[in-house]
């Protein structure tokens, strides 16, 4: 298919053009979803496209067309020539050939069972989710999903580059409100969305999603009796499935070096993160170790390579506490002279590549659930964000989760409902004291992670341990 590519820009080649590249994405989507045991709606959406990436005057120009007509594409290309040359007078940074690779690579989701998933298995697993959390009077509502994309991606370009990536995700989503007099709760299990991943049709295993279903109704009936969060300063344990908001709030775009380098400013805020900290800041205790993975098999954002062409592989963002490197593209890092990693991502066809979030994940370290348990005198256990909020220099932060448990005295109590906390990212993860084993860890993921002007809607991976911190503020009551 490369090939097809790359005498479709041979022939939209614009005169003057200092390089050119043309990327060709097509994307399927399909969701469906159950309300109170019954199908409630499917959804499918077909897209494909190409944009033309020009570079003059060490500038790059940028212009998409919806077809493969030569015609239209040589007009995108004379546009992205023009854009560039524009560009050229009022540029803050100069750019050659070297920040697109000259790469020839493949790269598949791998897939335990590969094929298309049939529209009766999916709908029927919404189906049959939202069906199994109606297990007793006080569930008033069930709600259930199952969605899939499968993208296709190739990039060509006139340096060499011949590169074609296929992702296949699979997401499932549950959620129940219970209700007792004037006390409603709310529980999805993971977050709304966060069973997010790459997969084939084994990710669908009807039994297990069933029994998490009856699962998730259960503890949304047991928040019901259980009483507000007490309000205390002491240790506070995340399952990972809170540890993914964590981790893309207070890590994730903090360390975005386009942010740091001020691009962001105008609309998603900047950072507390400075240039020159990066290779010096201290900023968790030693056990913290943040990796970009795009290589782990399964998590939501894994892939080959950019949609620059760098080659995706997996690097220390933090390590030993000490920030290391900055989640920036070759781009960035020519502008910054900072190490990066392969995270130019674009949201389609229409958009060009800016720096994300794809599989960014805390390593696993050497306590087991029960240590981690047994080492807190007076603290907190909380699972799935319910609610965030953190300020425009992604510093202080306030995030609401849907279930906890207190621990007192090294073990594991009582369930308290409406749990939250708040801290600084710069000192909240100098405080992480204990990180769990393999046997703790856990990925999960979000498709809407949303960036740049215009928005470009993306989706990304955290992957984590259970972790426990000290001295963070707790308390209960809604966000």
């Amino acid at each position: 298919m490369t090939k097809d590519l790359a005498r479709l820009l041979e022939a939209a080649l614009p005169t003057g053009a200092e390089w050119a590249s043309l990327r060709r994405v097509r994307s399927v989507e399909r969701s469906y979803s159950a309300r109170d045991g019954k199908f409630d709606a499917a959804l499918v959406f077909e897209d494909e496209g190409y944009m033309i990436e020009v570079l003059s005057g060490g500038q790059f120009g940028y212009a998409a067309a919806a077809s493969a007509d030569p015609a239209a594409l040589k007009r995108a290309a004379e546009r992205a020539l023009a854009l560039a040359e524009a560009a050229s007078p009022l540029a803050l940074a100069r750019f050659s050939p070297a920040v697109r690779p000259a790469w020839k690579h493949r790269w598949e989701t791998p897939r335990a069972k590969a094929g298309l998933l049939g529209a009766d298995l999916l709908a029927g697993a919404a189906v049959a989710m939202s069906a199994a959390m109606r297990l007793d009077p006080r569930i008033i509502q069930t709600t259930a999903a199952v969605e899939t994309r499968d993208i296709e991606v190739e990039i060509v370009s006139t340096s060499g580059a011949a590169l074609e990536q296929v992702l296949h995700l699979v997401s499932t989503g549950k959620n129940a409100v219970a209700r007792e007099g004037n006390v409603v709760q709310n529980r999805s299990g993971h977050g709304p969305r966060g069973e997010f991943r790459q997969a084939g049709s084994e990710f669908l295993d009807l039994p297990a999603l069933e029994e998490a279903a009856r699962k998730t109704a259960r503890e949304a009936l047991e928040l019901l009796g259980a009483e507000d969060c007490p309000s205390m300063t002491g240790d506070l344990v995340l399952a990972p499935d809170q540890m993914m908001l964590q981790i893309h709030e207070s890590v994730g775009h903090p360390c975005e070096l386009d942010r740091i380098l001020g691009d962001e400013r105008n609309y998603a805020g900047s950072t507390f993160v400075k240039l020159e900290d990066i290779g010096t800041l201290r900023y968790g205790s030693e056990l913290m170790n943040v990796t970009f993975d795009p290589s782990l098999a399964g998590e939501a954002a894994s892939y080959g390579f950019d949609d620059t062409g760098a080659e995706a592989k997996k690097e220390f963002i933090v390590e030993k506490g000490v920030l290391v490197r900055a989640l920036g593209g070759l781009e960035s890092q020519a502008r910054s002279g900072k190490p990066g990693v392969a995270d130019q991502r674009a949201e389609g066809w229409r958009r060009p590549p800016v720096d994300r979030m794809a599989n960014l994940n805390l390593e696993p370290g050497a306590s087991s659930f029960a240590e981690i348990v047994a080492s807190v005198e007076r603290g907190v256990y909380m699972e799935a964000n319910r609610s965030w909020s953190i300020d425009d220099f992604r510093n202080k932060f306030q995030f609401g989760c849907e279930y906890g448990r207190l621990i007192e005295d090294g073990k594991l109590g009582r369930v308290v409902r409406n749990p939250n906390y708040r801290g600084i990212s710069s000192s909240f993860w100098r405080n992480l004291r204990m990180v769990g084993d393999r046997s703790t860890f856990e990925a999960y993921g979000t498709p809407n992670c949303g960036k740049a002007e215009p928005n470009q809607v993306q989706f990304v991976g955290h992957a984590s341990p259970t972790c426990a911190f000290r001295g963070v503020e707790i308390f209960g009551g809604e966000a």
